[in-house]
This record gives structure tokens, C-alpha cells and sequence, in this order.
């Protein structure tokens, strides 16, 4: 007897094997399901590794994404120095999940996180977190001297007006000097987020950041108050990674650091923000061959047709991203097989489990007809599912992929 896949809010996850597998999308599946279309995938994969290669940059992918141990297997597999994670209960989901080195790109607050962190690094966890005040460095040093342990920590550099970190050389000489008077930490390097400069000067201000980051880690170095011999420098979101990149490349970088790359929504890319921002990202670099490519869709059905030019589809605000843009439409099918591709087709309005779509008045649609929609910022539909389903070019299943959000 079929046993049909779980949707997004109801039972656990199928194992691998279960009869799920080799069912057909369109006819085999329940709906709404998150799919992960499986060639695409790994092309994003390689497509990201080569690029932090060509600018011998190590890669450490932010899986607060997807939070799909399975997508962090493939992206080690293709050369990825780490993970990047923001939660300390994220970093143990990828731990047990076999991750052995794990950047927190966060600050460790609060014992239970620190004990958690702790166990992780007994048990052989290359670990490490960021650090901006005084305060979280004693409190994080008097934990981790009582276990009779050490935690290498990377001083975040923030910008005005952004989040965490240090905002000046003011403040960064008077945290390193806390943190020289705790010897339960070790200082590892320089951490920073560019991701939210913007304005009409972004470009240039990217571009000063960067360089900025490599101007601190190499004065923290030269000062001698780095504990490491190869130290740390990364930054990186999913949208200046080009930026990041072309300032870390540096002989000296490569021969005496150690750059590290952080971008996260680039395994499943998107259909509306990070696709402009990889467009920017081509017209900035036209050398650059391919590109990234959208590949997470949510697939739903049609379930009312109330009035001429609306129809109601059964998937709503807990199966897609609504944030920074409503999903858009992209493929109609029916009775298992694409009809087409569709353009013009508005989502107006998204509920709990109801999305509203304008659609031409003539419009050829039907009830029960499935329809393919894109979003923008993967990272928030990936955390409404608790298994994403890798298909190939037939929509064929191939994997039930758990999360752990």
C-alpha cells in the first residue's frame, strides 16, 4: 500500500527507504511539499566551491539555511572547511550529524549553550564563536576555566548601525586586552557581517569593510595577541560574497591566514532577492562563468476556484517564504505532466494555509491542478518543513531529507 509523504506540519519525517522513494512528485506525493530539485543543487554546490578556490578562500557554508545535515555532507564532501551556524543547538544538530568543525558566527551566551558548546568540544568539535564585550568574555572564561577547558573565539567587527560587534579601534583594543586576562579563551581571529551595509554607497562601503577586516586581523597579528598560527578572517553573506572574496585575495592572506567565506542561501539560491543579487554579482565579475541557479520550490494544488480570476491554492504562510516578497507562481500542471510555464499570475494575499492567486479571467485552471511557486530568502521556508524532497528532471523522488530547526 503507497504511503504518502508527510507535509510540512503533521508526524515525522519518512527514513530513507521509505516507499516515498521513486514516487512521482506530481501523483505520488501529498502537497504542499518543499522540493529541492537535485542537479541544481549540486551545481550550486560546485558552482560556490570553485569560486572560493579560484580566490583561495576556505568555504564554510551558513546551514542555518536549511538546517539539512544532508546538504552540509554534500557541501564538506565538495571542500568546505566547516559549517557556519548561528545557535549553539544548531551546532549540536550538525555535530551529531558528524560535522567536526563548526563556526558560530554568533555570541555564546547563557550556561546551558556554553555547557552544550563544552560537551561538543570534549567530544573533539572543532569549535569556534565570536566575541564583542567585555562581559560575555568573563562570563565565557569563567565557564570554560571551571571545565578545565580552552575556547578559541573570534573578535566580531560590526558596523554602525548593524548588529553585533565592536564598533572602533577604541572598543576592539580594550576587548583584546579583556580577553589577553582570560586564559580559557584563545584568540583566533577576526569575524564580521557585511550584510547589513546599504544605501547608495554599498558598493564602495563592502568594499571598505573588507578591507578593514584584513587591516584588524593583520594588525591583532603583528601585535601578537592572536593565540593561533594560521589566523582567521571571514565575512561573507550570500550577497557581497564577491566583494568579500576580492578582499581577502591577497598573497599574504594565503600564505599566512586563514580567509574564510560564510555564504548560506546559495545551495538553494532563490527566485526574486538573492537571483538580483546574483545578477549584480555577474555585472560585477562578467568573467565569471555560470551562475547560480533557483533550487527550491514549493509544489501546492489548486483547491477553489470561488469567482472568475481567483483561485485559492491549498499552501499558505506555514508552508512558504511571505518575506521579503509574496511567492510567485512559476509552472502549471496537470494529471502528472507540465502544461506550462506561467507568467502574470499574482499572489496576492497569503493566510495560514490559503494562498490567493489572481489569474486571467480566461485562464485555463483547474481544481486539483498543481502549481510550482518560487520565493524569495530560502532560509525561511526551509524552517517551516521538517524533510525537503530531492528530485530529479522527472520529479522523481530520490531522497526524503530531514531538518532539525
Amino acid at each position: 500500500m503507497h504511503t504518502p509523504s508527510l507535509s510540512s506540519a503533521t508526524g515525522q519525517p519518512p527514513q530513507k527507504g521509505s516507499l516515498i522513494l521513486g514516487d512521482h512528485l506530481l501523483t505520488g506525493v501529498s502537497l504542499p511539499a518543499m522540493v529541492l530539485h537535485q542537479k541544481v543543487i549540486e551545481h550550486n554546490i560546485a558552482w560556490m566551491q570553485h569560486f572560493a578556490d579560484h580566490h583561495h578562500a576556505h568555504l564554510a557554508p551558513h546551514g542555518k539555511t536549511t538546517m539539512m545535515p544532508a546538504l552540509f555532507s554534500r557541501q564538506i564532501e565538495a571542500g568546505a572547511w566547516g559549517i557556519t551556524l548561528a545557535t549553539a543547538p544548531q551546532c549540536a544538530a550538525a555535530f551529531a550529524h558528524g560535522v567536526k568543525r563548526l563556526l558560530m558566527a554568533n555570541q555564546l551566551i547563557g550556561q546551558a549553550n556554553m555547557a552544550l558548546v563544552a560537551q561538543m568540544i570534549e567530544d573533539g568539535l572543532d569549535f569556534y564563536c565570536t566575541v564583542d564585550h567585555a562581559d560575555n568574555v568573563r562570563a565565557l572564561n569563567d565557564f570554560f576555566a571551571a571545565r578545565g577547558q580552552q575556547l578559541q573565539v573570534l573578535i566580531e567587527l560590526g558596523v554602525a548601525d548593524g548588529r553585533c560587534g565592536v564598533r572602533d579601534g577604541e572598543a576592539l583594543s580594550a576587548l583584546v586586552e579583556v580577553i589577553r586576562q582570560a586564559p580559557a579563551l584563545r584568540l583566533a581571529g577576526i569575524e564580521g557581517y557585511e550584510g547589513m551595509i546599504g544605501g547608495d554607497s554599498a558598493l564602495e562601503d563592502v568594499r571598505a569593510y573588507g578591507a578593514r577586516l584584513v587591516e584588524t586581523v593583520r594588525h591583532l597579528h603583528d601585535s601578537g595577541v592572536l593565540a593561533t598560527p594560521a589566523p582567521i578572517v571571514t565575512a561573507s553573506g550570500s550577497k557581497w560574497f564577491d566583494l568579500i572574496a576580492e578582499a581577502f585575495d591577497q598573497a599574504e592572506l594565503r600564505e599566512h591566514y586563514t580567509p574564510v567565506l560564510r555564504p548560506g542561501c546559495y545551495v538553494a539560491h532563490d527566485h526574486r532577492l538573492y537571483r538580483e543579487a546574483m545578477e549584480a554579482v555577474s555585472e560585477r565579475r562578467p568573467e565569471l562563468e555560470g551562475t547560480l541557479e533557483p533550487a527550491l520550490e514549493v509544489f501546492a494544488q489548486v483547491q477553489s476556484l470561488p469567482e472568475p480570476g481567483l483561485a485559492i491554492v491549498a499552501m499558505g504562510k506555514r508552508d512558504i517564504s511571505c518575506d521579503p516578497d509574496l511567492p510567485m507562481a512559476l509552472r502549471l500542471y496537470r494529471d502528472g505532466a507540465l502544461v506550462r510555464e506561467v507568467s502574470g499570475w499574482q499572489v496576492v494575499h497569503i493566510m495560514d494555509q490559503h494562498t490567493f492567486l489572481r489569474v486571467p479571467e480566461e485562464a485555463d485552471i483547474q481544481i486539483e491542478d498543481v502549481i510550482a511557486f518560487g520565493a524569495s530568502h530560502p532560509c525561511l521556508t526551509f524552517d517551516k518543513w521538517r524533510q525537503g524532497l530531492w528530485v530529479d528532471d522527472d520529479l522523481a523522488v530520490t531522497a526524503v531529507e530531514p531538518t532539525f530547526f
